[in-house]
């Protein structure tokens, strides 16, 4: 897979990409990543990619032009996704981490200040992609959440792709949350470990961590039962 950033602040993703099972995917030839900064693209002596928006108002926008000479530079495949992180996006959850999992090629575009020219949406975004209603200075920090939890579901990059499997909101669980982990020591502060977990009985231990993932769901998330009963509905 082919992942394209358009920034202006490339050392922030590229931190990114050097650290953990994001460097992996890399190492491994999984992924291939690149960063982009418009500022490549302007044409004044401070390469301003910003200016103050037509009618007046607090904050800048972003300007066109070097953005989508950034996307136009990286030639995206025909067809394949170019994203813009914002607020009028979907909602980023598990299944589109997977949709996205299943492309050979994804650009994200990193709004900063008051947002970017609606002409960038116009002319290259295919799609817009929020993490959430909540306010950040820029789109790299949602375009790294969308990206890590997009990579990590490719073939090969976690040490064992049943880790995946078994994640929160998958299918192996029913849609919700994963169930309680315990690790070493087996008694910790008075607290242990269910005995169960230490049986060595696997089938019994699998029924206990299905009833563990439906127990937390209930108790922590009931709107995904919430949701998925309106789904089936």
């Amino acid at each position: 897979m082919r992942v394209n950033v358009v920034s202006i602040f490339p050392e922030m993703m590229e931190a990114v990409f050097a650290t953990g099972m994001m460097a992996v995917a890399a190492k491994k030839g999984i992924v291939q990543y690149r960063v982009v900064s418009p500022r490549e693209f302007t044409e004044d002596f401070h390469r301003t990619v910003d200016d103050a928006p037509f009618g007046g108002g607090a904050g800048m926008v972003m300007m066109a032009p070097p953005i989508v000479a950034a996307v136009e530079s990286i030639a995206p495949a025909p067809g394949s996704p170019v994203i813009l992180m914002g607020p009028g996006g979907r909602r980023f959850d598990q299944r589109t981490a997977r949709r996205l999992a299943g492309e050979n090629e994804l650009t994200f575009i990193c709004g900063r200040y008051k947002g970017v020219d609606e002409r960038v949406r116009e002319l290259v975004v295919t799609e817009e992609i929020s993490v959430g209603d909540f306010v950040l200075s820029g789109g790299e920090i949602a375009a790294a959440a969308v990206i890590e939890a997009t990579v990590r579901l490719l073939d090969d990059v976690l040490g064992n792709d049943e880790s995946a499997a078994s994640d929160s909101f998958e299918r192996e669980r029913e849609g919700g949350l994963d169930c309680a982990w315990y690790t070493r020591p087996a008694e910790y502060r008075g607290l242990g470990v269910p005995a169960v977990l230490m049986s060595g009985h696997h089938a019994e231990i699998e029924k206990w961590r299905r009833e563990s993932s439906r127990e937390r769901t209930r108790r922590l998330r009931p709107d995904l039962i919430d949701d998925e009963t309106s789904s089936e509905e």
